[in-house]
């Protein structure tokens, strides 16, 4: 887990760390940022890791005294196991987009995403530059966690369109919103759910972006995934994060910097000021673009190398 220290090799003091699981064909990432708190974004508790994930989850949660889960939209790949996580830990804040996402056949997770939902003392709606303590408000209690949302702007057409879709039994993918995560002189991150490369084309001047050191490809790195040039040329990514799907449908982000989660498996960035430490749960993954940095191990995760950051913010 998470909290355990490395075996060896000289360490600085760490300030946050963004994991993302190898959960098969589905997401789940987890954010212990350097104040007091902790962020879950999708789950997919995959039969043969749930007990390994809730543990995980449920002791990094306890370490921070304000705990959100932020659902980018409820498919099943990204809410799978929610009704378990939610009695497992009591998700206390629950942030999703404004929705009516309708399902032909209700899974017991798409239930739960119900309720949690409709839930006014848990539930907020995400949309761009919306402000909430201690999401990116800070007070005398307790710094913000650094997270801000950057779409989906309500207000735009297209965007009503895709919830309109979502609320008529079809594809919920394109009501997923875009989270940026930043750390005061270190790491930015991107997540964008799984927005397809159509719907991103159609508002592609809508959405303010800029430098990311890393982005979480959408879609799970699917072809149909694939950002608009424009916006890779704006996020200009250190490194892409490809994600777990099939290797047929994978898009490999030619002169980009990748990890790739089919063969990296479970991914652990340990970020402070100006540089982020690379682990992996994989034996054998190798990232030649990394500098290597003789680190040691992390929880039984392998040091792969490390990367700077430009400082953003």
């Amino acid at each position: 887990m998470l909290h355990n220290v490395l075996t060896r090799g000289k360490r600085r003091i760490r300030v946050s760390v963004i994991k993302s699981y190898d959960v098969g064909n589905g997401d789940m990432f987890c954010i212990l940022h350097n104040s007091d708190n902790f962020t879950t974004i999708d789950c997919n508790l995959v039969d043969d890791r749930v007990d390994e994930l809730i543990d995980e989850v449920r002791h990094l949660s306890r370490s921070k005294t304000i705990t959100r889960f932020i659902s980018t939209h409820p498919d099943e790949d990204h809410i799978h196991g929610l009704e378990t996580l939610d009695e497992s830990i009591g998700i206390l804040n629950f942030y999703r987009v404004d929705n009516r996402v309708a399902k032909s056949v209700e899974t017991s997770s798409f239930k739960r995403y119900k309720e949690l939902r409709g839930d006014p003392m848990r539930s907020f709606a995400i949309f761009k530059g919306c402000k909430r303590r201690w999401m990116n408000q800070s007070d005398g209690d307790r710094g913000s966690s650094g997270l801000n949302i950057l779409w989906p702007d309500t207000s735009n057409s297209d965007y009503k369109s895709a919830l309109s879709i979502a609320a008529n039994g079809g594809s919920c993918n394109n009501v997923s919103p875009i989270i940026k995560y930043s750390l005061q002189d270190g790491v930015v991150a991107l997540w964008m759910g799984d927005l397809e490369t159509g719907f991103m084309e159609k508002v592609v001047d809508c959405v303010d972006l800029s430098h990311a050191d890393i982005l979480f490809a959408p879609h799970h790195g699917r072809r149909s995934g694939r950002p608009p040039r424009a916006w890779l040329e704006k996020i200009s990514p250190g490194v892409i994060v490809v994600g777990d799907a099939p290797s047929d449908d994978l898009y490999y982000y030619r002169g980009y910097n990748t990890i790739t989660q089919n063969s990296s498996g479970d991914i652990l960035f340990d970020c402070g000021t100006g540089k982020v430490d690379v682990f992996v749960s994989s034996a054998t993954y190798d990232a030649s673009f990394l500098h290597y940095d003789t680190h040691g191990s992390y929880d039984g995760m392998r040091y792969v190398g490390s990367f700077a950051t430009r400082d953003g913010s």
